[in-house]
Protein backbone atom coordinates (compact mmCIF):
# COMPACT_ATOMS: atom_id res chain seq x y z
CA UNK A 1 0.00 0.00 0.00
CA UNK A 2 2.83 2.36 1.17
CA UNK A 3 4.66 1.62 -2.06
CA UNK A 4 1.77 2.39 -4.39
CA UNK A 5 1.22 5.88 -2.55
CA UNK A 6 5.05 6.17 -3.41
CA UNK A 7 4.84 5.40 -6.84
CA UNK A 8 1.92 7.66 -7.53
CA UNK A 9 3.74 10.46 -5.61
CA UNK A 10 6.68 10.26 -7.88
CA UNK A 11 5.83 8.72 -10.89
CA UNK A 12 1.64 10.44 -11.42
CA UNK A 13 2.20 13.47 -8.90
CA UNK A 14 6.00 14.48 -9.55
CA UNK A 15 5.75 13.53 -13.34
CA UNK A 16 8.66 11.12 -13.57
CA UNK A 17 9.06 8.39 -15.75
CA UNK A 18 8.91 5.21 -14.50
CA UNK A 19 12.78 4.13 -16.62
CA UNK A 20 14.03 7.97 -14.58
CA UNK A 21 17.08 7.16 -12.97
CA UNK A 22 16.40 10.54 -10.70
CA UNK A 23 13.16 9.14 -10.07
CA UNK A 24 13.24 5.93 -8.92
CA UNK A 25 15.82 7.55 -6.18
CA UNK A 26 13.27 9.69 -5.49
CA UNK A 27 11.02 6.83 -5.42
CA UNK A 28 13.50 4.77 -3.16
CA UNK A 29 14.78 7.47 -0.63
CA UNK A 30 10.78 8.70 0.40
CA UNK A 31 9.57 5.26 0.57
CA UNK A 32 12.59 4.35 2.89
CA UNK A 33 12.74 6.94 4.94
CA UNK A 34 9.13 7.30 5.56
CA UNK A 35 9.24 3.58 6.75
CA UNK A 36 12.17 3.76 8.91
CA UNK A 37 11.60 6.82 10.98
CA UNK A 38 7.88 5.20 11.41
CA UNK A 39 9.32 1.52 12.51
CA UNK A 40 12.37 3.69 14.51
CA UNK A 41 9.99 5.69 16.64
CA UNK A 42 7.04 2.70 17.16
CA UNK A 43 10.82 1.00 18.15
CA UNK A 44 12.22 3.68 20.34
CA UNK A 45 8.41 4.22 22.18
CA UNK A 46 7.79 0.14 22.87
CA UNK A 47 11.38 0.28 23.90
CA UNK A 48 11.31 2.78 26.60
CA UNK A 49 7.85 1.59 27.38
CA UNK A 50 9.06 -1.58 28.16
CA UNK A 51 12.08 -0.78 29.68
CA UNK A 52 10.42 1.13 32.48
CA UNK A 53 8.87 -2.38 33.40
CA UNK A 54 12.14 -3.53 33.20
CA UNK A 55 15.18 -2.48 35.64
CA UNK A 56 18.03 -2.07 34.04
CA UNK A 57 19.88 -4.33 36.16
CA UNK A 58 17.63 -7.14 35.20
CA UNK A 59 18.76 -6.88 31.54
CA UNK A 60 22.12 -6.14 33.33
CA UNK A 61 22.43 -9.99 35.46
CA UNK A 62 21.43 -11.65 32.18
CA UNK A 63 23.79 -10.16 29.82
CA UNK A 64 26.75 -9.59 32.69
CA UNK A 65 30.34 -10.00 32.18
CA UNK A 66 30.42 -13.04 34.77
CA UNK A 67 27.91 -14.99 32.23
CA UNK A 68 30.32 -12.80 29.13
CA UNK A 69 30.02 -15.70 26.35
CA UNK A 70 26.68 -16.39 27.05
CA UNK A 71 25.73 -12.97 26.92
CA UNK A 72 26.94 -12.46 23.72
CA UNK A 73 25.12 -15.41 22.39
CA UNK A 74 22.02 -14.23 24.26
CA UNK A 75 22.58 -10.98 22.16
CA UNK A 76 23.30 -12.63 19.36
CA UNK A 77 20.17 -14.53 18.82
CA UNK A 78 18.06 -11.63 20.13
CA UNK A 79 19.94 -10.16 16.95
CA UNK A 80 18.04 -12.87 14.55
CA UNK A 81 14.82 -12.89 15.75
CA UNK A 82 14.66 -9.53 15.86
CA UNK A 83 13.81 -7.56 12.38
CA UNK A 84 15.83 -4.61 12.35
CA UNK A 85 18.14 -3.12 10.17
CA UNK A 86 20.59 -1.69 11.61
CA UNK A 87 19.68 2.12 11.93
CA UNK A 88 16.49 0.64 13.70
CA UNK A 89 18.74 -1.64 15.80
CA UNK A 90 20.84 1.99 17.44
CA UNK A 91 18.44 2.52 19.93
CA UNK A 92 18.54 -1.29 21.16
CA UNK A 93 22.13 -0.69 21.16
CA UNK A 94 21.59 2.63 23.26
CA UNK A 95 19.30 0.71 25.62
CA UNK A 96 22.30 -1.73 26.18
CA UNK A 97 24.36 0.40 27.21
CA UNK A 98 22.91 2.68 29.49
CA UNK A 99 21.83 -0.32 31.43
CA UNK A 100 25.57 -1.22 32.14
CA UNK A 101 25.78 -4.30 29.62
CA UNK A 102 28.84 -5.07 28.50
CA UNK A 103 30.04 -3.67 25.15
CA UNK A 104 31.07 -6.57 23.30
CA UNK A 105 27.76 -8.00 23.94
CA UNK A 106 26.18 -5.45 22.82
CA UNK A 107 27.68 -5.49 19.80
CA UNK A 108 26.81 -9.23 18.93
CA UNK A 109 23.35 -8.32 19.04
CA UNK A 110 24.40 -4.92 16.93
CA UNK A 111 26.19 -7.32 14.38
CA UNK A 112 23.52 -10.18 14.27
CA UNK A 113 20.42 -7.67 13.41
CA UNK A 114 21.01 -6.48 10.15
CA UNK A 115 23.34 -9.41 8.93
CA UNK A 116 20.65 -12.57 9.66
CA UNK A 117 17.63 -11.56 7.85
CA UNK A 118 14.49 -14.08 8.54
CA UNK A 119 13.47 -13.68 5.02
CA UNK A 120 16.89 -14.09 3.43
CA UNK A 121 16.56 -17.51 5.15
CA UNK A 122 13.53 -18.60 4.05
CA UNK A 123 14.44 -17.34 0.82
CA UNK A 124 18.03 -19.03 0.55
CA UNK A 125 16.17 -22.27 1.75
CA UNK A 126 13.85 -22.23 -1.15
CA UNK A 127 16.25 -20.89 -3.61
CA UNK A 128 19.30 -22.96 -2.41
CA UNK A 129 18.11 -25.85 0.43
CA UNK A 130 18.08 -25.69 4.05
CA UNK A 131 22.35 -26.78 4.03
CA UNK A 132 22.80 -23.39 2.58
CA UNK A 133 20.45 -21.47 4.75
CA UNK A 134 21.82 -23.21 7.66
CA UNK A 135 25.36 -22.28 6.89
CA UNK A 136 24.04 -18.29 6.39
CA UNK A 137 22.55 -18.71 10.11
CA UNK A 138 25.30 -20.00 11.56
CA UNK A 139 28.31 -18.14 9.48
CA UNK A 140 26.22 -14.88 11.33
CA UNK A 141 25.99 -16.05 14.44
CA UNK A 142 29.63 -16.97 14.88
CA UNK A 143 30.70 -13.89 13.54
CA UNK A 144 28.24 -11.68 16.00
CA UNK A 145 29.69 -13.68 19.01
CA UNK A 146 32.74 -13.59 17.60
CA UNK A 147 33.31 -9.98 16.79
CA UNK A 148 31.53 -9.30 20.25
CA UNK A 149 34.07 -10.95 22.24
CA UNK A 150 37.08 -9.42 20.69
CA UNK A 151 35.34 -6.06 20.60
CA UNK A 152 34.82 -6.35 24.46
CA UNK A 153 38.34 -7.76 25.28
CA UNK A 154 39.25 -4.71 23.46
CA UNK A 155 38.37 -2.41 26.36
CA UNK A 156 36.93 0.48 23.78
CA UNK A 157 33.78 1.80 26.21
CA UNK A 158 35.38 5.33 25.85
CA UNK A 159 34.81 5.38 21.90
CA UNK A 160 31.51 5.03 22.57
CA UNK A 161 29.76 8.81 22.51
CA UNK A 162 28.91 10.36 25.98
CA UNK A 163 25.48 11.15 25.24
CA UNK A 164 24.75 7.23 24.89
CA UNK A 165 25.99 7.22 28.85
CA UNK A 166 24.05 9.76 29.61
CA UNK A 167 21.07 8.91 28.58
CA UNK A 168 18.49 7.27 31.53
CA UNK A 169 14.97 5.44 30.57
CA UNK A 170 15.41 2.52 32.84
CA UNK A 171 13.60 2.82 36.93
CA UNK A 172 14.80 1.19 39.67
CA UNK A 173 12.76 -2.03 40.82
CA UNK A 174 11.34 0.17 43.12
CA UNK A 175 10.56 3.23 40.87
CA UNK A 176 9.18 0.68 38.05
CA UNK A 177 6.46 -0.91 40.07
CA UNK A 178 5.52 2.70 41.00
CA UNK A 179 5.37 4.40 37.98
CA UNK A 180 1.50 5.43 36.24
CA UNK A 181 0.87 4.18 33.07
CA UNK A 182 0.45 8.07 31.98
CA UNK A 183 4.28 8.56 33.86
CA UNK A 184 5.68 6.03 31.44
CA UNK A 185 3.86 6.77 28.78
CA UNK A 186 4.99 11.02 29.10
CA UNK A 187 8.92 9.54 29.87
CA UNK A 188 8.63 7.39 26.47
CA UNK A 189 7.62 10.04 24.63
CA UNK A 190 9.94 12.52 25.54
CA UNK A 191 12.61 9.85 25.29
CA UNK A 192 11.53 9.35 21.65
CA UNK A 193 11.62 12.77 20.66
CA UNK A 194 14.69 13.25 21.98
CA UNK A 195 16.37 10.23 20.28
CA UNK A 196 14.70 10.64 17.19
CA UNK A 197 16.25 14.05 16.84
CA UNK A 198 19.38 13.08 17.24
CA UNK A 199 19.76 10.18 14.71
CA UNK A 200 16.75 11.56 12.09
CA UNK A 201 19.67 13.49 10.13
CA UNK A 202 22.15 10.26 9.96
CA UNK A 203 19.46 8.44 9.00
CA UNK A 204 18.41 10.73 5.96
CA UNK A 205 22.34 10.63 5.14
CA UNK A 206 22.74 7.07 4.77
CA UNK A 207 19.16 6.62 3.22
CA UNK A 208 20.19 9.18 0.83
CA UNK A 209 23.20 7.53 -0.54
CA UNK A 210 21.46 4.65 -1.00
CA UNK A 211 18.73 6.21 -3.01
CA UNK A 212 21.29 7.59 -4.68
CA UNK A 213 23.24 3.97 -6.02
CA UNK A 214 19.93 1.88 -5.73
CA UNK A 215 19.34 -0.08 -8.71
CA UNK A 216 22.85 -0.14 -10.02
CA UNK A 217 24.41 -3.04 -8.42
CA UNK A 218 26.97 -3.75 -11.27
CA UNK A 219 26.35 -7.17 -11.09
CA UNK A 220 28.21 -8.16 -14.84
CA UNK A 221 31.04 -6.08 -13.34
CA UNK A 222 30.38 -8.39 -9.69
CA UNK A 223 30.63 -11.55 -11.72
CA UNK A 224 33.55 -10.51 -13.74
CA UNK A 225 35.94 -9.52 -10.90
CA UNK A 226 34.40 -12.59 -8.35
CA UNK A 227 35.13 -15.48 -10.63
CA UNK A 228 36.48 -18.63 -9.34
CA UNK A 229 40.15 -17.33 -10.97
CA UNK A 230 40.07 -14.45 -8.75
CA UNK A 231 42.00 -15.43 -5.91
CA UNK A 232 41.02 -11.84 -3.92
CA UNK A 233 37.55 -12.18 -5.13
CA UNK A 234 35.73 -12.18 -1.63
CA UNK A 235 37.53 -9.21 -0.31
CA UNK A 236 36.70 -7.52 -3.93
CA UNK A 237 32.74 -8.85 -3.41
CA UNK A 238 32.99 -7.09 0.45
CA UNK A 239 34.24 -4.19 -0.92
CA UNK A 240 31.76 -3.95 -3.74
CA UNK A 241 28.94 -4.61 -1.19
CA UNK A 242 30.56 -1.56 1.45
CA UNK A 243 28.37 1.12 -0.51
CA UNK A 244 25.63 -0.53 -1.38
CA UNK A 245 22.45 -0.30 0.58
CA UNK A 246 19.63 -3.05 1.16
CA UNK A 247 18.46 -5.06 3.88
CA UNK A 248 19.35 -8.98 3.14
CA UNK A 249 16.02 -9.67 1.66
CA UNK A 250 16.82 -7.06 -0.86
CA UNK A 251 20.66 -8.80 -2.18
CA UNK A 252 18.93 -11.81 -2.48
CA UNK A 253 18.18 -11.46 -6.61
CA UNK A 254 21.34 -9.82 -6.72
CA UNK A 255 22.72 -13.15 -5.11
CA UNK A 256 20.95 -15.27 -7.45
CA UNK A 257 22.38 -13.53 -9.97
CA UNK A 258 25.56 -13.76 -9.28
CA UNK A 259 25.36 -17.45 -8.41
CA UNK A 260 23.74 -17.86 -11.74
CA UNK A 261 26.91 -16.40 -13.54
CA UNK A 262 29.42 -18.45 -11.99
CA UNK A 263 30.49 -17.07 -8.96
CA UNK A 264 30.90 -19.29 -6.04
CA UNK A 265 28.50 -19.66 -3.01
CA UNK A 266 31.00 -18.17 -0.45
CA UNK A 267 32.02 -15.13 -2.35
CA UNK A 268 27.79 -14.01 -2.91
CA UNK A 269 27.45 -14.95 0.37
CA UNK A 270 29.97 -12.53 1.80
CA UNK A 271 28.94 -10.08 -0.30
CA UNK A 272 25.38 -10.36 0.81
CA UNK A 273 26.65 -10.08 4.30
CA UNK A 274 28.92 -6.56 3.59
CA UNK A 275 25.75 -5.09 2.42
CA UNK A 276 23.64 -5.69 4.93
CA UNK A 277 26.02 -5.37 8.03
CA UNK A 278 28.87 -3.47 6.51
CA UNK A 279 27.14 -0.70 4.05
CA UNK A 280 28.34 3.05 3.85
CA UNK A 281 24.66 4.24 4.81
CA UNK A 282 25.29 1.89 8.34
CA UNK A 283 28.55 3.44 8.63
CA UNK A 284 26.58 7.04 8.82
CA UNK A 285 24.04 6.27 11.16
CA UNK A 286 26.79 4.53 13.54
CA UNK A 287 28.56 7.21 13.54
CA UNK A 288 25.99 8.99 15.64
CA UNK A 289 26.75 6.64 18.63
CA UNK A 290 30.23 5.71 18.22
CA UNK A 291 33.73 7.89 17.42
CA UNK A 292 35.97 7.13 14.90
CA UNK A 293 38.01 4.66 16.47
CA UNK A 294 35.40 2.09 17.80
CA UNK A 295 33.60 2.58 14.47
CA UNK A 296 36.65 1.69 12.83
CA UNK A 297 37.27 -1.41 15.03
CA UNK A 298 34.06 -3.03 14.57
CA UNK A 299 33.75 -2.42 10.51
CA UNK A 300 37.67 -4.09 10.73
CA UNK A 301 36.61 -6.87 12.53
CA UNK A 302 33.40 -7.74 11.20
CA UNK A 303 34.92 -7.58 7.54
CA UNK A 304 37.96 -9.85 8.45
CA UNK A 305 35.47 -12.45 9.63
CA UNK A 306 32.81 -12.09 6.64
CA UNK A 307 36.06 -12.59 4.08
CA UNK A 308 37.07 -15.44 6.49
CA UNK A 309 33.51 -16.75 5.86
CA UNK A 310 33.17 -16.59 1.97
CA UNK A 311 36.66 -17.99 1.84
CA UNK A 312 35.40 -21.05 4.06
CA UNK A 313 32.34 -21.76 2.45
CA UNK A 314 34.30 -21.69 -1.03
CA UNK A 315 36.51 -24.47 0.20
CA UNK A 316 33.48 -26.28 1.71
CA UNK A 317 30.88 -26.03 -0.62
Amino acid sequence: MWQKAVDWLVYSLFGFGRTSILGGAIDFFIYDMVKILVMLIAIIYAIAIVRSFVPPEKVRAVLSKKNEYVGNVLAALFGIITPFCSCSAVPLFIGFVEAGVPLGVTFSFLVASPMINEIAIGLLWTLFGWKIALIYVSSGLVIAVAAGILIGRLGLEKWVEDFVYQIKVGASTGEAMRLTWKNRSDDAKGYTVDLVKKIAPYIALGVGIGAFIHGYAPEEFISRVAAKTNPFAVPVAVLIGIPLYSNAAGTIPIVTALIGKGVPMGTALAFMMSVTALSFPELIILRKVLKKPLLATFFAVVGVAIIFTGYLFNLVI
